[in-house]
């Protein structure tokens, strides 16, 4: 019998069972044919403290030392702008004072990104504390200190049942059987399904797909060096994207749990609102793509052990946030799983943990 089995393979379930494979032995259930297949590979992925609600920005804060220690590399510089048309000046103000921007001149927001259209882009803030996070390094980073430790990862591995067994719990897969002591759910848009089969009760998370299209660099302009672009509201973002842009609606439409593809309705507005931005005309997508971004009823994380099952561990509800919360959060799993007091303040605890759902 394991310690601990992690559901899930995508960055939150490999930074808890790293984290985890620090105190027992640890095994991660995967059902693709690779890590991160889902949400976290199709992560546009911008690290930014003041960035989400306000249990985010405190796990953003959190997780800050581990960026610069054992996560050293992963970031590297990117900044955002957030822009502003005729008509969106209250929003624009909005966005500014919560994400603590700082206003610019337009003439230095052209400087920065040449194709800003200023006979319709009326203002611009910004910050420089964005960051790009490499999500490949740092999943991999995760995984190797799960390996290290001896801990396992078993991909192909489509859960079809889970049971309550005397001291822990047992994993049935589609060919294989696996117990443990404590289980952890990571299971993203599955998370609420995976719940079920343990026979618990799920939380009411709602997956929501978001599209992407990929654009060749506009107008031959290098974009690598550009700020990640947004509209007030978040009603589009653009990003450099390894020598490309990618656009998107940042749309979130219920979805249920399924390996996500593009709609073709909001890449083409996606692409309509970016143009009004811009003086480039904008071309054909080369590619485009979607992911799942999951929800719990109240947008906060779902961290800590189950009211119900205390060997029974949610990790879920990222919500877009699951690279750059993920190492505070997985810290917080960890101390769930082994009944340790967490690092973070009980408010803020309070806030992520899953007895919140409890009537």
């Amino acid at each position: 019998m394991d310690d601990f089995i992690i559901i899930g393979g995508g960055i939150a379930g490999i930074s808890a069972a790293a984290r985890l494979s620090e105190h027992g032995t640890c095994r991660v259930l995967e059902r693709e044919a690779h890590l991160a297949y889902h949400s976290s590979g199709r992560s546009a992925a911008l690290y930014e403290e003041n960035y989400g609600s306000p249990s985010t920005i405190a796990l953003a804060k959190a997780g800050r030392a581990d960026w610069y220690d054992f996560l050293a590399g992963v970031l590297s510089p990117r900044g955002f702008m957030l822009l502003c048309l005729r008509g969106e000046e209250t929003q624009f103000d909005a966005d500014r004072r919560h994400m603590d921007l700082t206003e610019i001149s337009m003439a230095e927001a052209q400087a920065r990104v040449p194709i800003l259209d200023l006979q319709e882009v009326l203002r611009a803030a910004c910050s420089t504390t964005a960051q790009d996070i490499d999500t490949d390094m740092m999943l991999q980073r995760f995984a190797k200190l799960l390996r290290r430790n001896g801990g396992v990862i078993e991909t192909h591995q489509s859960v079809q049942a889970i049971q309550k067994i005397a001291g822990g719990w047992q994993v049935t897969c589609e060919e294989q059987t696996f117990t443990a002591r404590r289980l952890i759910n990571a299971a993203g848009a599955w998370g609420d399904e995976i719940a079920a089969l343990a026979g618990l009760a799920p939380i009411g998370l709602t997956p929501m797909r978001r599209s992407v299209a990929r654009l060749a660099a506009p107008g031959g302009h290098d974009p690598s060096t550009w700020p990640m672009l947004f509209g007030p509201g978040e009603r589009w973002y653009a990003k450099a994207d390894a020598g490309a842009l990618i656009v998107s609606l940042a749309e979130e439409t219920p979805s249920p749990p399924m390996d996500a593809w593009p709609d073709d309705h909001d890449l083409a507005e996606a692409l309509a609102r970016y143009q009004d931005y811009v003086t480039e005309e904008v071309t054909r997508p080369i590619s485009s793509w979607a992911g799942l971004r999951t929800f719990a009823p109240d947008r906060n994380l779902v961290l800590g052990a189950a009211p119900q099952e205390e060997s029974f561990i949610w990790a879920v509800g990222q919500g877009g946030y699951g690279f750059f919360t993920a190492p505070a959060a997985s810290q917080l799993v960890a101390a769930s799983a082994l009944g340790r007091k967490p690092q973070l303040t009980a408010e803020i605890v309070a806030q992520l943990s899953p007895a919140r759902f409890v009537a």
